[in-house]
């Protein structure tokens, strides 16, 4: 399954896979996302899976909404290997 993203207002759903392949699209539609919005809502509940690219795509989305003080908040379990990189991220 490819990734497809939708989205109503500043609630963001994402599905499908988040790899090396389609990182592109992830980030085209979320390029200067917060010179539009002040807070995003990411639903990764329908990701079936997630590689490094993917993880550090999500990451660097984070790290934006630190830098420019926007509110990211990212809902919903999506697939474990995404749930596996954070909770080791966070024993680190």
């Amino acid at each position: 399954m490819e990734l497809t993203i939708t989205n109503y207002n500043t609630f963001f759903k994402v599905k499908g896979i988040l790899n090396k392949k389609s990182v592109q699209q992830f980030q085209e539609t979320f390029r200067n996302i917060f010179e539009e919005l002040d807070s995003l809502t990411i639903s990764i509940e329908g990701l079936e899976s997630v590689d490094r690219h993917g993880v550090n795509a999500l990451a660097k989305l984070h790290n934006e909404s630190l830098t420019k003080n926007k509110s990211l908040s990212i809902i919903g379990y999506g697939c474990k290997d995404l749930f596996d990189y954070f909770k080791s991220e966070e024993a680190a």
